[in-house]
């Protein structure tokens, strides 16, 4: 089998939902961290209104599910960027 390759219309719809992630990003930047701390409590909770839809059958965008789990993922990452935590010495 040959590897399948993407239509001109597949990459430019990657390419625009890569400038998407990078206006959502440079957004997630631009906050502050107890901004950053709301926008991660706001995505648990739709993270969890989406989780309990989808097992009632009443989603229609499943892709929501992961948008919501990777919005927290960069949330958390910004915070632990601007905060280090101490970082242990090897003995």
């Amino acid at each position: 089998m040959m590897p399948s390759r993407k239509q001109p219309a597949q990459r430019r719809e990657n390419k625009m939902a890569e400038l998407k992630q990078k206006e959502i990003r440079e957004q997630l930047r631009n906050m502050s961290d107890d901004d950053l701390r709301t926008e991660i409590s706001a995505q648990r909770q739709a993270l969890y209104d989406f989780r309990r839809k989808h097992a009632l059958k009443q989603v229609e965008n499943t892709a929501a599910i992961r948008d919501a789990r990777k919005q927290i993922a960069r949330a958390y990452t910004l915070l632990s960027e601007r905060n280090p935590k101490t970082k242990k010495r090897k003995a």
